[in-house]
């Protein structure tokens, strides 16, 4: 479940790069697009933030699942030293 969380937080960061290129191109490069730097620039942070924040719920989705991990073998270990 936490490939899922990092390959999403890897698709919105590299989308936010994409986005902060788009700002420092000139207007004249992208026919059709919003020329708003702002525009671009606000996109970008909102993406990186989103990005970010998938990437920590992918971490603490991992961290949870290998303390459920252990847990599981803890207890199958303590089953056979009683048995």
């Amino acid at each position: 479940m936490s490939r899922t969380f990092y390959i999403l937080a890897g698709t919105l960061v590299f989308l936010a790069l994409v986005s902060a290129a788009l700002a420092l191109a000139p207007s004249s490069m992208q026919p059709g697009l919003p020329a708003s730097a702002s525009l671009w620039w606000t996109a970008a942070m909102f993406l990186l933030l989103f990005g970010l924040a998938s990437a920590l719920v992918g971490v603490l989705t991992q961290l949870f699942e290998q303390v459920e991990r252990r847990n599981e073998e803890a207890r199958k270990a303590a089953r056979r030293k009683r048995l």
